[in-house]
């Protein structure tokens, strides 16, 4: 009997995914007929051909036009399954989903529909294919902050099944300070707290989700290389960052991966984790995202060990569950 060989790439947690940004061009024409949608391409093709970005605002111009195809709880089950099916192939065993639930209220649908679409596969993801998981509501900065607070007011009210809050969508002229009531009521509400900052805007950005936020964890976060003393602290303190190094190329915050600061930042002592933000638009899943940061930086395998393992300590999850990836990720390292 000969032994296995072991996997090309460890087993490592997800935790920046935005969930509408998993739609993948044929589910969205699938659901574009299902619904009644007229999407403004010919086919699924033409669609991904359109995936060209120039800057952030380009990406989300068409990241919420294709939102439309979503309506109905079935929907948000579909695209939930079709990620989740996808990330297991990528060696995900935990993922920390993240949903917008502003841009599904302001087209008219249910906050039920979205959360029970979604709440309905994640309660059977660890059962069926080994991933588990937790949910994260994110608001829209380039909105009216009292917009969010009333957001979380409803998920609040209806007993909705996430851990946490975050904060996503254009970062330039939205500092982190317009939403210290909305995440005030988050801490007192006993949820989590993570941002996007650092991202398109300055480090600053950064030091003002966690003092006046209280973020937990940093979503993106590769300004921080700009302010030396801040990067000592986060080091410190161990602040996680969930960093998307091809999502930042696509986007062209960083103009190309051998000039991305993952490196420096790992270097600096920094908890820093992979993650692939929105896969289809950018081209990367999260193994994908670990092939070309391994390719670019010539990692070795304890360097790709490391930074799985930073997944997992970044991650939500109660200490024990914790403990127990950290020694799967072990035993990938181990495993010549």
């Amino acid at each position: 009997m000969t032994t296995p060989a072991p996997s090309s790439r460890p087993p490592r947690a997800e935790l920046h995914l935005h969930l509408e940004g998993t739609l993948e061009p044929d589910l969205a024409f699938e659901l574009a007929r299902r619904n009644g949608v007229r999407l403004p391409y010919p086919d699924p093709a033409s669609l991904r051909a359109a995936y060209e970005f120039e800057d952030l605002q380009s990406f989300l111009d068409l990241y919420t036009a294709n939102m439309a195809v979503l309506c109905t709880e079935a929907d948000f089950a579909d695209l939930t399954r079709a990620y989740l099916t996808r990330a297991a192939r990528a060696g995900v065993r935990h993922a920390e989903i993240t949903f917008d639930p502003q841009a599904h209220l302001v087209r008219g649908v249910p906050l039920a529909a979205v959360v029970d679409g979604i709440a309905g596969v994640l309660e059977r993801s660890e059962a069926e294919l080994g991933i588990s998981t937790l949910l994260i509501a994110a608001f829209h900065r380039d909105r009216d902050p009292a917009d969010a607070l009333d957001a979380l007011e409803r998920l609040l009210a209806t007993g909705a099944p996430i851990v946490g809050v975050g904060l996503d969508n254009a970062e330039v002229g939205y500092p982190p300070g317009l939403f210290q009531d909305v995440y005030a009521r988050a801490e007192d509400a006993g949820l989590r707290r993570t941002a996007h900052a650092g991202e398109e805007g300055p480090a600053s950005n950064i030091r003002d989700a966690l003092d006046l936020l209280h973020a937990e964890r940093i979503d993106h976060g590769i300004a921080v290389v700009q302010d030396p003393g801040l990067v000592a602290r986060v080091a410190a303190e161990q602040v996680p960052f969930t960093v998307c190094p091809v999502s930042n190329v696509r986007l062209r915050a960083v103009p190309a991966m051998a000039e991305h600061p993952l490196p420096a930042m790992i270097e600096a002592g920094m908890l820093v984790s992979l993650n692939s933000d929105d896969p289809p638009y950018f081209g990367a899943y999260v193994d994908d995202v670990d092939d070309a940061v391994t390719e670019a930086f010539d990692l070795t395998r304890d360097q790709r060990a490391a930074l799985a393992a930073a997944s997992f300590r970044g991650s939500f999850l109660p200490p024990e569950r914790v403990a127990a990836y950290l020694a799967e990720v072990e035993a990938w390292r181990a495993a010549a």
